[in-house]
C-alpha cells in the first residue's frame, strides 16, 4: 500500500493510460493469439481506484471529474494531468457538474493593502458591528456663501483657505455641545456609553493612497480663524501623503465632504469607536421658495442649496437626539449669526 494513494483493489483488469497498446488475452490452448478491446457501452468496475494524492483527488472531486476517466503517463494521476483535463486539452468529456476554468483576459488585480487594506477592515467592522441611522435635510446656505466671501475679504484670514467646510465645521462643533451624544462612543465590554470631553473633529480626505481620516483635536476650543488654520494644514499633509498614524486616531466626530465630486448626498458609514459623521453635499444654485415677506408674499429665487446627511450609532444616539443636531448644524448654515446664541 502507497501512503497517501489509497488501497489498490486486485483486479484483473486495469484502467488504461495514454499510449497503452490493445490489451493480449491469454492464448487458448490452439496457441492463436487474439487482441481484445473493451466494448464502448462496457461499464467501468467500480472496484478499480486510481491512485492519485489527496490534493489531486480533491481538485478532481469539485470539478467533477472521475479520476479513472484521466489520461497519464505514469502510475500515478498528477495535479497537471487533472488540469489538462479540465482545460479540454484531452478529447474525453467532462462530467456536466464540473465547473468551468476560465481566463477572462483584460482584469486587473489590485493587492489590498497598506491605506486601502485599514480603510475596508474598519469599513465592515463599523459597518456590521454599529445600528447605522441616516437623516438628511436640504436647505439654503446663501448666507453661508455671503459670509465665506466676505471672511475672505478679510485680512485676519490671509494665506487661510476659507470655503463653506470651514463653517459647517464650525456649526458641528456648537452643534455638538447641545447634543454631545453625537461626540461619544459605545464601550462593548464595559456596557458603557463615553461622552468624550473635547471634540477632535476628523475630515475625510481622498488621497491617492486611499481615504484618510485625520482629525483635529481640540476643535470645539479652536476660534473660527485658528480652525481654519487647522483644517488647511491638514488637508495639504493628507494630500502630500505625510499624514502619521497618530493623527488618525482619537477622532470623535467626522465630516465628509462628497460635494467635491459633484454629488448631492450619501449615507457615510462611521468611523470605527465614533458615534457620528455628516455627510455635506455639493452647493450648488437651484430655485428655491423665498418668503413670506412683510405683506406675505413668497417668490422663487435662485439660491445656493445644499443637502446635509447626518449618521449616527442608534445605541448611543435616539431620534431626537440625531434630529437636534442635524437641525442645529443647518440653523447655523441657514443663517450663521445664529451662532452666538449657541
Amino acid at each position: 500500500m502507497l501512503v497517501g494513494y489509497g488501497v489498490r483493489t486486485a483486479s484483473t483488469r486495469r484502467r488504461r493510460r495514454k499510449g497503452d497498446a490493445p490489451v493480449q488475452a491469454a492464448a487458448p490452448s490452439g496457441g492463436v493469439t487474439t487482441l481484445e478491446r473493451p466494448a464502448e457501452s462496457e461499464p467501468r468496475p467500480r472496484d478499480v481506484r486510481a491512485l492519485a494524492k489527496p490534493p489531486v483527488r480533491k481538485l478532481a472531486k469539485d470539478h467533477g471529474v472521475d479520476l479513472l476517466d484521466v489520461p497519464c503517463d505514469g502510475p500515478v494521476v498528477t495535479r497537471a494531468d487533472v488540469e489538462a483535463f479540465i482545460a479540454g486539452r484531452c478529447p474525453t468529456v467532462a462530467s456536466p457538474a464540473a465547473a468551468p476554468v476560465r481566463s477572462v483576459e483584460g482584469d486587473t488585480r489590485i493587492p489590498v493593502k497598506g491605506v486601502r487594506k485599514a480603510t475596508a477592515q474598519a469599513m465592515v467592522s463599523s459597518a456590521f458591528s454599529a445600528p447605522h441611522v441616516t437623516e438628511w435635510v436640504t436647505l439654503d446656505v446663501s448666507a453661508t456663501m455671503e459670509l465665506v466671501e466676505r471672511l475672505k475679504a478679510d485680512r485676519r484670514f490671509a494665506g487661510v483657505r476659507v470655503s463653506p467646510t470651514l463653517v459647517v465645521a464650525k456649526a458641528v462643533c456648537l452643534a455638538l455641545l447641545r447634543t454631545p451624544e453625537l461626540n461619544a462612543s459605545w464601550d462593548e465590554a464595559a456596557q458603557e456609553i463615553v461622552l468624550k470631553g473635547s471634540v477632535n473633529l476628523g475630515v475625510a480626505a481622498a488621497t491617492d493612497r486611499g481615504l484618510v481620516v485625520p482629525n483635529i483635536p481640540g476643535a470645539d476650543r479652536m476660534s473660527l480663524l485658528e480652525l481654519g488654520e487647522a483644517l488647511a494644514d491638514l488637508t495639504a499633509t493628507a494630500r502630500a501623503g505625510r499624514t502619521q498614524p497618530a493623527q488618525m486616531s482619537g477622532g470623535t466626530f467626522t465630516i465628509t465632504n462628497v460635494g467635491v465630486f459633484g454629488v448631492d448626498a450619501g449615507t457615510p458609514i462611521l468611523n470605527p469607536g465614533e458615534t457620528g459623521i455628516l455627510c455635506v453635499g455639493q452647493i450648488d444654485r437651484r430655485p428655491w421658495v423665498v418668503g413670506p415677506d412683510a405683506g406675505g408674499a413668497e417668490r422663487i429665487e435662485p439660491r445656493w442649496v445644499t443637502t446635509l446627511a447626518v449618521s449616527f450609532d442608534h445605541r448611543v444616539v435616539d431620534g431626537q437626539q440625531g434630529s437636534r443636531f442635524l437641525a442645529d448644524v443647518a440653523s447655523i448654515l441657514r443663517d450663521p449669526a445664529l451662532a452666538l446664541t449657541f
